[in-house]
């Protein structure tokens, strides 16, 4: 794949300049990531697909500020996230980035809108009723707003959790096997709502799927393999997903 500049483009949102991830060391040591040059450019769904071990929620985590690169450069809204302390870094991710775990990752004691709007909450900010009302909505959560996560579906409470990533109208989402948990028919809704947010607000989008049919809905595909970029699709369809990723040997 192409190197990245150092600096990256004006329409790069997040990029990876040269990024490796090692676990271990001597002979023990495990290469997760062995330099991965990336840019994701705004307002669209990049899918990340690859066997597993093949390093693609470690890039993710690194994308995201959770992790950090064993060494390289990662640029998020154009800040090197690499060079920031811990407290730095925490507020960056508080203002450009929203996350959405397989697991839901909601709190029991509060109820579903308390849920979404829990990081504006922790960010000692108050929520826009109207903006609050419409992702509610928009995620078909209008008459669960006051329902607590057991009370609540698996989808239900991955539609709290999309909410939760939108609420702050992050630089980026990061999605980790959003659908991962949940029955087919719930994971085409989930999905769904993932390319509209892409749609209808722009929202700028990183997706790590082992489903093709989760892929397919992405502007763009990256495949993994061995903690490398090794190929790259437009949009397609799921077979022709799968016949790149049975190309590469997965």
């Amino acid at each position: 794949m192409t190197e990245v500049a150092e600096s990256p483009a004006a329409t790069a949102v997040v990029a990876a300049n040269a990024v490796t991830r090692r676990y271990g060391q001597g002979d023990t040591a495990v290469d997760a990531l062995r330099g991965i040059d990336l840019e994701i450019e705004r307002g669209l769904l990049t899918a990340v697909m690859g066997p597993s071990g093949s390093g693609k929620s470690t890039l993710m985590h690194i994308l995201a500020g959770l992790d950090k690169p064993t060494s390289g450069k990662v640029f998020v809204a154009g800040t090197d996230i690499t060079r920031l302390d811990d407290t730095a870094l925490t507020k960056l991710r508080r203002e450009h980035i929203g996350f959405v775990f397989q697991f839901f990752n909601l709190l029991p004691m509060l109820t579903a809108e308390e849920n979404v709007t829990l990081p504006l909450s922790i960010a000692g900010e108050k929520a826009e009723r109207a903006w609050t009302d419409e992702l509610l909505g928009k995620l078909g959560l209008s008459d669960r707003r006051t329902h607590r996560p057991s009370e609540l579906s698996g989808g239900q409470q991955q539609r709290v959790a999309i909410a939760r990533a939108l609420i702050s109208r992050p630089t980026v989402m990061f999605a980790d096997e959003p659908t991962g948990n949940l029955d087919s028919q719930t994971s085409e809704e989930i999905l769904a709502l993932v390319r509209e947010s892409v749609e209808d607000y722009g929202q700028t989008t990183v997706m790590v799927t082992h489903d093709a049919h989760a892929a397919a809905i992405a502007d763009r595909v990256l495949l993994l393999a061995d903690g490398l970029i090794v190929r790259e699709l437009p949009r397609t369809s799921p077979d022709a997903v799968l016949t790149a990723l049975a190309e590469i040997g997965t």
